[in-house]
């Protein structure tokens, strides 16, 4: 991210790790089997980093956007005292009413996860438009192929909605 780039070059140590099917790692493209093994495979991944010895004792913070700020709420509450501290900006922690599906469209979609977990086939709102105001960056990110503008698969549809109520639930 600009953020990423902006810290690495005041001198911080910054570390991204692209989620399984998502940006250029392999997998089935923004296929999300279980949201807990993104968080898994961060946490395993950001102590593998910190156990190296130029990181030991250093400060650790989270950042996150979007998806990315879940994952960061969820790597805190897996180990708190490991952190020192978080930054999230526009975390998913509730998906707002417009752009969820009707609880009768969800119950019917759950039921059928098991069969056609993978297929495309959920309904969705174009969020880039209301997203990015700027047109210079809304276009480079209609640009971007690592983004994923297609419709949601069913199962991720489900673990995202079913990981952000659970961290709403969880917020005070």
């Amino acid at each position: 991210t600009e953020c990423g780039t902006r810290l690495a070059n005041a001198g911080y140590a910054v570390f991204g790790i692209d989620y399984e099917g998502h940006g250029k790692s392999k997998g089935d493209r923004c296929y999300i089997k279980k949201f807990d093994n993104i968080v898994n495979d961060c946490s395993e991944f950001f102590k593998s980093i910190c156990a190296q010895e130029e990181y030991r004792g250093k400060s650790r913070f989270l950042y996150g956007e979007s998806m990315g700020g879940a994952v960061a709420l969820l790597l805190h509450r897996k180990d708190p005292s490991f952190w020192n501290g978080a930054v999230l900006v526009a975390p998913m922690c509730k998906i707002s009413e417009k752009l969820k599906p009707h609880p009768v469209l969800i119950n019917i979609l759950t039921k059928m996860e098991q069969v056609i977990p993978r297929w495309k086939i959920v309904p969705s709102k174009d969020v880039i438009d209301s997203a990015f105001k700027d047109p210079v960056k809304r276009e480079a990110v209609r640009n971007n192929k690592l983004i994923y503008q297609d419709k949601p698969r069913l199962k991720t549809a489900l673990e995202v909605l079913r990981t952000s109520m659970s961290i709403e639930n969880g917020l005070n």
